[in-house]
């Protein structure tokens, strides 16, 4: 593996610090939960304060096309804390991989991504890994007709990012029938997509490296929301422990959980290296980035579902309950480990990048 620098810059600290103050004051549990209940306000001033006001919709996007240029490792930054606090933006799927997959590009659609004023969804379904096959939209000119179920950040998006022919298309989501799906985390709600001779611009030619590249990039950054997930359910654990009493003691004080604790910190702990060491990678287009990410992609979401397990039992009764935030760390970890492939996908992906016998 290459040397890189792990540790976090002082801007990068900087950037955690003003995510995770905004994030404190505008997205409490209680209006997150809301969305299991239809009410989606939160989302629309959210992602505006995210994207516009702190200018993060354009960290990725280049300079010469009014964005930051900033690298994979301040997007993993503001990932980590959006998992942290469960947030329901659309911030992976427009500002990571929508973004990523048009860097390529000259389109218009850049500046607009990076100003907040429109945001992107890549038209497959949210499983989809980063070598597994795409969806077959058929093309008829510059119309595009054809279905993509389960598509994650579609009900944010203003602009569709279809594939078909090879090429890569933007079609308006005002051309498109978006039908939202009940799923099993509300706070990144996925929807079915269905174009029907919609009309679309083409913005590649060959799009086959950019929606690689772009699956990739999502999947590795994905794991930073994955540990951001699992800090929230160590530590909100440890404290809960330290205080909820029992027998007379302080449950946090006996051994048994001390033990499941200990083993849960050393996990989260492999998963934030794991996940550091895939976004530096990311960030600097070394070669490692398909190892890293296979790596970072078959161990955090795991530990991200363990982690919520382990909340939602050793908080107890009140774990169970709807008023508690528990539930909504197991949705999301649960949902996030079957996205942009599951581990068990990325560890056939890793045995093939290190020759290890089938």
């Amino acid at each position: 593996m290459s040397e890189l620098d792990l540790l976090p810059s002082e801007l990068e600290q900087d950037l955690q610090a003003t995510v995770r103050d905004l994030l404190h004051d505008r997205c409490s549990p209680a209006a997150v939960t809301a969305l299991y209940d239809g009410d989606r306000s939160l989302v629309p001033g959210l992602w505006k304060s995210l994207a516009h006001d702190l200018g993060l919709a354009g960290l990725l996007v280049s300079e010469k096309h009014g964005g930051h240029g900033a690298s994979a490792r301040e997007a993993a930054v503001v990932l980590e804390e959006l998992g942290r606090a469960a947030a329901p933006v659309p911030f992976l799927t427009s500002a990571v991989i929508a973004t990523t997959a048009l860097a390529g590009s000259d389109t218009a659609l850049l500046g607009d991504l990076a100003a907040g004023t429109r945001t992107a969804a890549l038209l497959v379904p949210w499983s989809t890994a980063p070598d597994a096959d795409l969806p077959l939209l058929g093309l008829d000119g510059d119309r595009i007709t054809g279905t993509v179920t389960s598509v994650a950040g579609a009900l944010e998006a203003d602009v569709f990012l279809a594939v078909a022919g090879g090429a890569l298309y933007e079609v308006a989501a005002a051309d498109a029938t978006v039908r939202p799906v009940v799923s099993l985390d509300m706070t990144r709600q996925l929807a079915d997509v269905r174009l029907d001779a919609a009309p679309s611009r083409r913005v590649l030619a060959d799009s086959s490296l950019a929606i690689r590249r772009a699956l990739e990039c999502g999947a590795g950054l994905l794991a930073a929301e994955q540990v951001g997930v699992s800090r929230w359910c160590l530590e909100s654990t440890v404290e809960y422990l330290k205080m909820r009493r029992q027998f007379g003691r302080v449950v946090g004080g006996f051994q048994a959980l001390k033990h499941r604790l200990a083993d849960l910190y050393t996990s989260v702990e492999s998963a934030a290296a794991a996940a550091q060491y895939a976004s530096a990678t990311l960030a600097t287009g070394d070669p490692d980035v398909p190892v890293a990410v296979a790596v970072a992609q078959a161990y955090c979401g795991d530990v991200a579902v363990v982690a919520a397990e382990e909340a939602v039992q050793l908080h107890g009764g009140i774990g169970m309950t709807w008023e508690h935030s528990a539930h909504l760390y197991l949705k999301r970890a649960k949902s996030d480990q079957l996205a942009l492939g599951t581990s068990g996908v990325h560890r056939s992906r890793l045995s093939a990048l290190v020759d290890l016998p089938s």
